[in-house]
């Protein structure tokens, strides 16, 4: 597939995030100040429309101009974290103008390790990691025994799915959730439904 491809799938992200602003604004009011869902959708959708606009045909180029948009559109810290992810994923994929499935892997493998980095942050401390992590882990193991894309992203989106779920019952290390302390334990991270939300839409892009 050409680097094309990625505008197919930032615009299913955009349309998600929008589909879902009110439910993410719901998740977010219980642990943050409410806005998630506006920032993501903002966020993203304001990620979309530069790469297109771009006319790059550039993998890394593309995205990084995506991450870019997407930093300055919504400048807050969940903004920046997925901004730096789309940037550390340009890097990754500098160069190139056609992609395998495995290159798909590497874009959300270094996207992980753009928030990863940025945030200080690892899997298991109730973050966007731990809906992303699982998923990267099966889109490695989908790369690696030769799958479709369509199969990988499949994958992709229920190891997502079950990491979003697998957060209520961890205590929150980070952010506003981070006093509850033990209170923190029986809620669902926001975070991590961005990244399930996410998996949806790349299940969608690859269909």
């Amino acid at each position: 597939m050409d680097a094309t491809y990625l505008l197919k799938l930032l615009k299913e992200i955009q349309d998600v995030m929008a589909q879902n602003r009110d439910y993410l604004i719901d998740l977010d009011r219980v642990v943050g100040d409410g806005d998630l869902g506006l920032t993501m959708s903002d966020g993203f959708s304001a990620a979309y429309r530069a790469a297109k606009e771009s006319g790059e045909t550039d993998a890394g180029r593309l995205l990084y101009t995506a991450g870019k948009a997407m930093s300055t559109a919504v400048p807050s810290t969940m903004g920046t974290l997925m901004a730096s992810g789309w940037m550390s994923a340009g890097k990754a994929l500098r160069g190139k103008t056609e992609l395998s499935e495995a290159d798909v892997a590497l874009l959300f493998s270094a996207y992980l390790d753009g928030v990863a980095k940025l945030g200080k942050a690892k899997a298991g401390e109730k973050t966007f990691l731990d809906g992303l992590s699982p998923a990267v882990d099966a889109m490695a193991a989908a790369a690696k025994a030769g799958e479709p894309l369509p199969e990988m992203a499949k994958k992709a989106a229920a190891a997502a799915k079950a990491g979003f779920e697998s957060t209520a019952g961890m205590m929150a290390v980070h952010g506003r959730a981070a006093t509850r302390g033990e209170a923190s334990r029986p809620l669902k991270d926001p975070g991590a439904a961005v990244a399930a939300l996410m998996m949806r839409a790349f299940e969608k892009s690859a269909s």
